[in-house]
């Protein structure tokens, strides 16, 4: 029986007369790569800034890994590591005396070096963030996230504008990630990488789970009830040719 890490019951968002995220209730299991997939507006991200202590719920219980939100959320920040769809750094520092800085933040000894190794950043270290490009920046903003070691990783929209290398490597690093022990969940609107990624997917619409299942089953039931693309699916797509032709070694994207 898998392990639950995340569970949230019942959980409601409003704002005034507008209600964000309905009743939503779901389980995320340790060890597992978890999506949260809907159009703009479906309540994805608001979600997950409720479960990352980030905005206050309007009803509902969360439990992450035995804490509840409402008692120790001091506790769950301790645990987790949260990258944004947009993150701001301190232009005048280097990524190492930025890693060095939310180390201490933490109040934990980081080696810098050997985090930006994990991103392949290393060659990067005396950089500041404006002379990144966007793939590495996506890489280091995720390293930043891994400073504390957390239990669980949350991703919003982490490949979006990215180039096909770039969203490929990050994939691997997100691989990676998870083979290391940590949870992931993420939100992305590509659903070939919520396919290729995720274990588990919950699509929201309009502040509600319409589904919640692996991909591989949810692609098949849609078989079963007779559906058909419309055009043959090949072997590989235009972004396989892509990274076949250009190479997926990691370069300045």
């Amino acid at each position: 029986m898998q392990e639950t890490i995340i569970s949230v019951q019942g959980l409601c968002k409003n704002y005034g007369d507008f209600k964000a995220v309905k009743d939503l209730s779901f389980d995320v299991y340790k060890g597992e790569i978890f999506g949260l997939l809907g159009p703009n507006g479906a309540g994805k991200s608001t979600t997950l800034e409720i479960i990352e202590t980030l905005r206050p719920k309007t009803a509902g219980k969360i439990i992450v890994d035995g804490f509840d939100l409402d008692k120790d959320p001091g506790e769950i920040k301790k645990i987790i590591g949260v990258q944004l769809q947009t993150s701001g750094f301190y232009p005048s520092l280097t990524l190492l005396e930025l890693i060095s800085l939310f180390g201490g933040l933490y109040n934990k000894k980081v080696d810098a070096m050997d985090l930006l190794a994990r991103v392949n950043l290393q060659d990067k270290a005396k950089n500041k963030t404006k002379e990144l490009s966007g793939g590495q920046k996506q890489r280091f903003s995720i390293a930043t996230t891994m400073i504390n070691e957390p239990k669980i990783v949350f991703l919003d929209e982490p490949t979006t504008g990215l180039d096909p290398q770039a969203r490929r490597n990050l994939w691997d690093l997100i691989k990676d990630i998870r083979n290391n022990g940590a949870t992931v969940i993420l939100t992305t609107h590509y659903m070939d990488e919520a396919e290729q990624l995720c274990d588990r997917i919950a699509i929201i619409d309009e502040g509600k789970i319409i589904k919640l299942d692996s991909p591989d089953k949810m692609i098949d039931e849609l078989v079963a009830t007779g559906f058909e693309r419309p055009k043959q699916v090949k072997a590989a797509n235009l972004e396989d040719v892509f990274i076949h032709l250009t190479g997926r070694e990691m370069r300045d994207e």
